[in-house]
């Protein structure tokens, strides 16, 4: 675990980004925000599909307007993003 922990919660204006999977399927979802956790980024999104759920992803900037999803892959650092995630929005609320 890190030391020094940055944690910013950005709730940001209303942006949206379409979410393609695998299967074909794709999903619209609102830019939720951005935050820092173990000296790594993260990002929220809400899907628009009327649930209450919210996706989290590893988040790189690539350039001003420009960034990559990276999928959490090991089970132990998503664990510990959501944990973070939901203390960093019920501080908001």
């Amino acid at each position: 675990m890190s030391d020094n922990n940055s944690n910013t919660y950005q709730p940001d204006e209303s942006d949206f980004i379409t979410l393609e999977f695998d299967d074909g399927l794709t999903v619209e979802c609102e830019i939720m925000g951005v935050f820092d956790f173990e000296g790594k980024e993260y990002i929220a999104l809400i899907p628009d599909d009327g649930s209450d759920d919210v996706y989290i992803y590893g988040y790189k900037e690539v350039s001003d307007d420009e960034f990559e999803l990276i999928d959490i892959l090991d089970d132990d650092e998503f664990e510990r993003v959501i944990e973070e995630f939901e203390q960093l929005t019920d501080n908001v609320e």
